[in-house]
């Protein structure tokens, strides 16, 4: 009762191009519906825009735009200036040479934990091609889906999906990080040996913008000081438990991933929070 908005944690969400503008906001309103006390949008002037009329709660970090249409790494010292205790970096920033320099220079430096997503996860896996995963001080989530897990890997995605428990515990492991392999019955993996397999979700998450919604919740679970394991369980459950809600009212060929922030107030809501 006594609590402030520094008491639920900082989100700093380095997202968006101006080509996928969508995945940034998705990805800011899943941090804000899912309890975060501040989130900050670093991106680009169109996506900025488009956030702040949708959702006039977020902070703004604005920043000039590179060839492609991405955050131009010259921005990088800007980001870095943001107050923020968790990292939430790829959505939407396009596979560029822009994000590799984002991932690179910006998460081995911040002092909090971060969750990497989308292109995020692309670059990560060039980089892992000549050296170490660039890894935050505190913890480090990563949400890829098959094909995304099969860059990081160099296996193949019909191997990742014939032991997709296995595949999962074994590189948290070697990547010191948890491990969230998306898709039916997504597995959550620590590297202590942890692993979980979520039963929520149905087809209807099988549309571009659901995994930017759920990065964005596994953030501000983070940043309400979760340890990393327990925020991306329960941002995994609670992601699919919404889509479930979501389902049931407007079908799962017919509902979209903005509809589960509706449906995931109402389970706060049902559950006192």
């Amino acid at each position: 009762r006594s609590s402030h908005k520094g008491t639920f944690g900082s989100v700093l969400a380095v997202a968006g191009s101006a080509s996928y503008r969508g995945a940034a906001a998705l990805a800011v309103e899943g941090a804000l519906r899912t309890g975060a006390g501040i989130v900050t949008l670093a991106s680009v002037e169109p996506v900025l825009a488009a956030v702040s009329a949708r959702l006039p709660e977020c902070c703004l970090c604005p920043c000039e735009a590179g060839a492609a249409g991405g955050i131009a790494p010259e921005n990088i010292p800007r980001i870095q200036r943001q107050k923020a205790t968790v990292l939430l970096l790829g959505p939407g920033l396009g596979y560029t040479a822009e994000t590799q320099a984002l991932v690179q220079q910006l998460l081995p430096d911040f002092a909090g934990s971060a969750v990497l997503d989308a292109d995020g996860l692309n670059a990560a896996a060039d980089l892992l091609q000549t050296g170490k995963l660039p890894h935050p001080q505190g913890d480090l989530i990563l949400t890829p889906h098959p094909g995304e897990m099969a860059r990081l890997t160099g296996c193949s995605v019909a191997d990742i999906n014939a032991d997709r428990e296995g595949t999962a515990l074994r590189f948290a492991k070697a990547w010191d990080a948890v491990v969230v392999l998306k898709g039916a019955r997504t597995v959550i993996a620590a590297p202590d040996g942890r692993c979980a397999v979520n039963p929520t979700g149905n087809p209807g998450l099988a549309r571009g913008g659901s995994g930017d919604v759920l990065a964005g919740m596994t953030s501000a679970l983070l940043a309400c000081k979760l340890p990393a394991f327990e925020a991306a369980v329960c941002a995994v459950y609670l992601h699919g438990a919404a889509a479930d809600c979501a389902a049931a009212k407007h079908g799962e060929t017919g509902m979209l991933p903005h509809d589960l922030f509706a449906e995931l107030g109402g389970l706060f809501a049902a559950n006192g929070r």
